[in-house]
């Protein structure tokens, strides 16, 4: 690894650039995770989940090539995304007081969502990430670390615009059912089975699970609003 060559910053500035495309959706979750918590406590957990994921990432990347090989993978990491919308959804509903009576045990639930919805989500995305390094491991921890702080910026910002615009929060629920509904007709399973379908049906299967998330999730909204009225 030779700092003063020109394929090296070459190398770790596409590292840079490509993560910070493709982690968009990962902010909008790292925000989502973070707002119900108390204001000293969403600083902490947008860090410490984007850092924490940032790490399982470059884990991640060493073996994505393979690891996307995996039939059924895609599908239950699509389900997961499908539990998590909705859960962010019911959290939005239950509002910010409840996150602060939950004190230290809100934060590390908070930081465990980003976890898990990062490592669903970045299935596809550290392939590119990987491309980049060219097999570089030390070029990759460096340029995902240098990452870190510009996600982290991106979350914090999110989390802003959330508090301003209630509405952003279901959507960010949506955009996490319709990554779920692309993955489960993505899956090498079902590639296998079915063959490559066309974009016009995975964006389908998109909507589909877009439309689940929010449908569901203001269904729930609704049924414990209820609850809640008749107790």
């Amino acid at each position: 690894m030779d700092f003063s060559s020109p394929a090296f910053w070459a190398a770790l500035g596409s590292i840079i650039w490509v993560n910070i495309l493709l982690s968009g959706d990962n902010a909008v979750v790292i925000a989502l995770a973070a707002r119900s918590l108390p204001p000293q406590q969403q600083k902490k957990a947008i860090f410490w989940g984007s850092a924490a994921a940032i790490v399982m990432r470059i884990g991640l990347t060493i073996v994505a090539a393979q690891m996307l090989r995996w039939p059924f993978l895609k599908i239950v990491g699509g389900l997961a995304l499908l539990y998590i919308g909705v859960d962010l959804l019911l959290d939005d509903d239950e509002g910010g007081s409840q996150g602060a009576e939950d004190g230290q045990g809100g934060m590390l639930a908070a930081v465990r969502t980003i976890l898990v919805a990062d490592l669903v989500m970045s299935l596809d995305n550290v392939l590119a990430v990987a491309a980049a390094a060219n097999g570089d491991v030390p070029l990759l921890v460096i340029g995902l670390a240098v990452s870190i702080p510009l996600i982290i910026f991106g979350s914090t910002l999110l989390l802003r615009v959330m508090e301003r615009f209630p509405l952003i929060v279901t959507a960010g629920a949506a955009l996490l059912g319709f990554l779920a509904g692309e993955m489960l007709l993505t899956d090498p399973a079902v590639v296998r089975e079915f063959g490559e379908l066309p974009h016009a049906v995975v964006n389908t299967a998109g909507a589909i699970g877009a439309a689940l998330v929010v449908g569901i999730g203001m269904a729930l909204q609704r049924r414990a609003a209820a609850k809640q009225r008749t107790e």
